[in-house]
């Protein structure tokens, strides 16, 4: 059987729109002889609808749009994914967390649909809510009632959706025990460093344990910070790859269920796929909330080179304006490493002087300004003039902070902190440099080599304020991604003191964070959705 798998770029909410892709997959899918077309977990509202899903007219629409996509079947099979409302199994459910808000007589589900000659054949919803992470599925749906197992003309297919496939003896399992003969899985699997060959492993275990083939069907595109990487794929019963769907790319790839054996590509190195997830994001932030263009604060530095040329390959050098604005402690080789980035990247440059607002300030203060006080002066001045060039172009700012100095709140709210996204926040200082190194035919050598600099008072350098990044990276990541107690970071090797004061300053920045632009998330735990602590909290790991 051949099968096409629409993996689709869907905007939330833009129901109309995401339906006419699909209806375009099918027809093609059906010219190019393919029996069945697989589109992703709810690829009709698009992933996550979050608090849309309680708005009284939106599932309707997805329902109107699952009709619309059965009267194209003719001729073809669709699965494809989307929401429905239905009577609740429990009447008596008032909370909102699972219904919508009609009394807790309706109940929400993320579901698929089968459909064939303009009929449905089976309608199958989600049974394993995800809660973790970025995840609140709970909050929003009702768990099916079952696995099950639907025949498609000669094929017994277990159709289950995304976390179900993650379950060990789990939904997989029961349907290869009730006879199915393909697995096949509707997924919006976010991304981040690693996730592809954890999800590679997954799916081989699932196939090789239950002796079954699987086809997993990801969505791609980026929704806010969450970045969908696509990468559909497909694994015989002994769990070998044998299809996959290109990496960040959307649109119609075919395959047959014979698996015939096949050199199948893979999407490259962590650090490439990082880079293509953060170009995506931007890329997708810009065009799915109607914006065109993005402008940066070119300081000369490491982070702000590197979001520049992100932004170069996300949107095109015609479409990025990079600003120069020094102040008197701005050394004169950052002026000239910033007109020589922005030259090499091909975009359009400004110089803009803050001396004579930074001087004003200055003066307006009832005390001299002195120590911090006046060296948070001049970002918050280059934020104002940033976010004014960005009203009169109609475009978004970027914001350059990484996660190693926003963990530990080395940045100025309302200053470096502006923006409308932050595209590397989830990249420590070290992925920072490596993935600056990715572009050193553009970036100057001087940039990618001389020590980090605020540049706020005569002769800063990072490491004046901050433990080495050597040092401060793995404590963060630690800390952060792994959860680890002071106790156990010190058992680990790392100095006391310097463990102390890192763990100090990540839980005295929380409200920093809290007012970061929304970041593009590349490791297991970001800060932002998936990472919801207290800003108020008195708790110290000891």
């Amino acid at each position: 059987m051949r099968i096409g798998i629409g993996q689709i770029n869907p905007t939330v909410g833009d129901i109309p729109g995401n339906t006419a892709v699909i209806v375009r997959l099918i027809d093609e899918a059906r010219a190019a002889g393919c029996e069945l077309v697989v589109f992703p977990e709810l690829a009709v509202p698009g992933y996550s609808p979050l608090d849309l899903l309680w708005q009284p007219d939106f599932v309707p629409a997805c329902e109107s749009a699952v009709n619309t996509i059965c009267k194209a079947s003719h001729g073809i099979g669709v699965l494809v994914g989307s929401v429905t409302a239905q009577p609740s199994r429990d009447p008596t459910n008032h909370d909102n967390v699972s219904s919508v808000s009609d009394g807790g007589g309706t109940a929400l589900y993320d579901c698929a649909y089968l459909l064939e000659n303009q009929s449905v054949i089976a309608r199958v919803d989600k049974l394993h809510l995800p809660t973790y992470d970025v995840d609140s599925e709970r909050r929003y749906y009702t768990p099916g009632a079952g696995a099950e197992v639907h025949r498609f003309r000669d094929l017994r297919m277990g159709i289950n959706i995304c976390e179900d496939i993650w379950i060990d003896d789990g939904p997989t399992d029961v349907q290869a025990s009730l006879g199915a003969e393909w697995i096949v899985n509707l997924s919006a699997s976010p991304f981040y460093r690693g996730k592809p060959e954890i999800r590679r492993q997954l799916v081989a275990r699932r196939a090789s344990e239950n002796g079954i083939p699987v086809l997993y069907a990801n969505l791609v595109g980026g929704q806010d910070g969450i970045i969908f990487d696509g990468g559909s794929f497909a694994v015989d019963r002994e769990g070998q790859v044998r299809f996959r769907a290109p990496a960040f790319e959307d649109g119609l790839f075919l395959f047959d269920t014979t698996l015939v054996a096949a050199d199948v590509a893979c999407s490259g190195d962590d650090l490439s796929q990082v880079r293509q997830a953060i170009v995506l994001g931007i890329r997708d932030y810009l065009r799915k909330n109607g914006f065109t263009s993005v402008i940066v604060a070119l300081s000369g530095g490491i982070d702000s080179a590197l979001v520049t040329a992100l932004a170069v390959d996300a949107v095109g050098a015609n479409a990025v304006t990079t600003v120069y604005m020094p102040s008197i402690h701005s050394s004169p080789e950052s002026g000239e490493d910033a007109s020589a980035c922005a030259a090499a990247l091909g975009v359009e440059h400004m110089d803009i002087s803050i001396d004579a607002v930074y001087a004003a300030l200055q003066a307006a203060m009832p005390t001299a300004p002195e120590g911090i006080v006046d060296e948070n002066l001049q970002p918050r001045v280059r934020g104002t003039v940033l976010m004014a060039l960005a009203n009169q172009r109609n475009a978004l700012a970027l914001c350059p902070a990484n996660k190693s100095e926003a963990a530990v709140g080395y940045n100025t709210l309302y200053g470096d902190t502006v923006g409308a996204i932050a595209p590397i926040v989830d990249l420590y200082k070290a992925d920072v440099y490596a993935m600056a190194r990715m572009y050193s035919d553009r970036i100057p050598e001087r940039i990618l080599t001389k020590p980090p600099s605020a540049e706020l008072r005569p002769d800063q350098t990072d490491q004046d304020d901050l433990p080495s990044y050597d040092v401060l990276d793995p404590i963060v990541r630690e800390a952060v991604e792994n959860h680890r107690t002071y106790q156990q970071l010190v058992k680990m090797g790392y100095d006391k003191a310097t463990v102390r004061d890192v763990l100090d300053r990540i839980r005295r920045s929380e409200y920093k964070r809290a007012q970061l632009p929304p970041g593009i998330k590349v490791t297991p735990k970001a800060f932002g959705i998936g990472r919801r602590m207290p800003i108020t909290n008195r708790f110290r790991s000891e």
